[in-house]
């Protein structure tokens, strides 16, 4: 299985060679890993490093309450961050809590050795998932300290199946010396292939979540739009989420409701903003329009402090591949409404059997929920309270993960 697997990888990295001029994410991805190695010619022989995996954005998410902890409890290690995918890296290459960001090189046996003897890590830590057996075996046989963080393991992965393939991946994963996993569910998978080496610490990302609230979210743009009005924020929003709330807000709408929309993509701006029969303004208008109904947020980076300004929060996603982020909001506390694939998030199923968040399928249940919660402002509140308590009942994952390194890791011996 082993030489199938180095055959596969080193075919896929032929293969999408050429199709990097039609396609730009290829592109990133294939261009920005011939910088690697240039890119980490500043880790000397001597440095104390650790590295951090992240397979793209979110996981970087869930990885950086981490890494900042670790910065602060040991300045002078070198923190080298990897990302599979060109939507974590474009987003975070200029992340100066780390020495080194890069891509992670494909899984071949070469990149494997030539990474690993390049940086040297004496603590590695992957966020999340992503297994690749080629880097793995080589952090093993060198003895390498390996953790997972906010780890989640389902059923259906290839772990827990029968077969040459799930034996292949399976063996992998003992090269982790502890897994530091979001649920109980995670831990029963694990124990069953004979995985006991794991830790319920929780999910980083409410750590991630708690500390916005204590910074500055002020934006006195959307402070002078709001106006003291009932205000929807819509973030991350697809086509379909668009739809949905183009009807409500074109037929159903009330004076006193503002809406502020952040699309995923922000290049279709023009098509949404047509869209509305209501008055529209843009973020990048930079001019004041108070009588606006709706704001559109035409550029990326703002949007958790957004989420502070809002009295309902509709989280975009929920209609295609699955929704975005829903602990930003909610750790401003109010009611969360979202599209039904929510399935591979616990926190959305947490909030749903809380009643802090809410489904809709299509626009009539949008607006049987705003009516309501625009009818009484006492449940407004009680959500509200729902969602910001399940935030801070949930916090800790990573003092428990830097509590452990400072136990257990040698790289503090050194």
């Amino acid at each position: 299985m082993q030489i199938v697997y180095n055959y596969t990888v080193i075919l896929i990295s032929w293969f999408i060679k050429p199709l990097v001029i039609f396609n730009k994410k290829l592109r990133l991805f294939v261009n920005g890993r011939k910088e690697t190695f240039q890119k980490l010619k500043s880790i000397q022989k001597t440095d104390n490093v650790i590295w951090f995996h992240c397979a793209s954005l979110g996981e970087f998410e869930q990885g950086r309450p981490v890494i900042e902890k670790y910065r602060n409890e040991f300045p002078n290690h070198k923190i080298v961050l990897t990302f599979f995918s060109p939507s974590g890296y474009e987003m975070r290459k200029n992340y100066s809590i780390a020495d080194v960001v890069c891509y992670l090189p494909l899984d071949t046996i070469n990149n494997a050795k030539r990474f690993l003897d390049t940086i040297h890590p004496q603590l590695v830590i992957f966020v999340k998932y992503e297994f690749w057996p080629n880097i793995l075996n080589e952090l093993q046989k060198r003895q390498i300290e390996t953790l997972l963080i906010s780890g989640i393991f389902r059923e259906d992965q290839l772990f827990f199946k029968k077969g040459i393939v799930s034996s292949f991946m399976k063996k992998s994963l003992s090269a982790f010396q502890h897994f530091f996993v979001q649920d109980d569910t995670s831990i029963e998978l694990l124990h069953k292939i004979g995985y006991l080496n794991v830790t319920k610490s929780g999910d980083t990302r409410f750590d991630r979540v708690n500390e916005i609230t204590k910074q500055d979210n002020s934006l006195q743009f959307v402070s002078d739009f709001v106006q003291n009005k009932h205000v929807l924020v819509a973030g991350s929003t697809w086509k379909k989420d668009e739809e949905l709330l183009i009807e409500y807000i074109n037929n159903y709408a009330s004076d006193n409701e503002k809406f502020i929309i952040a699309p995923h993509n922000i290049k279709n701006i023009d098509t949404l903003k047509k869209g509305f029969s209501k008055e529209v303004t843009l973020f990048s208008d930079k001019v004041k329009n108070n009588s606006a109904n709706v704001l559109i947020i035409d550029t990326i980076g703002l949007l958790s402090k957004i989420y502070s300004y809002a009295n309902i929060a509709y989280i975009g996603g929920g209609f295609g591949a699955g929704i975005h982020n829903i602990l930003e909001p909610a750790t401003f506390g109010m009611p969360l409404i979202i599209g039904p694939k929510f399935q591979k998030f616990n926190e959305a199923k947490d909030l749903i059997n809380l009643k802090g968040c809410f489904v809709v399928k299509n626009t009539e249940d949008l607006r049987e929920l705003l009516c309501q919660f625009k009818e009484n402002g006492k449940s407004i509140k009680e959500t509200a309270n729902i969602t910001k308590n399940y935030i801070a009942s949930n916090i800790g994952a990573t003092k428990c993960i830097i509590s452990y390194i400072k136990k257990n890791s040698s790289i503090l011996q050194s």
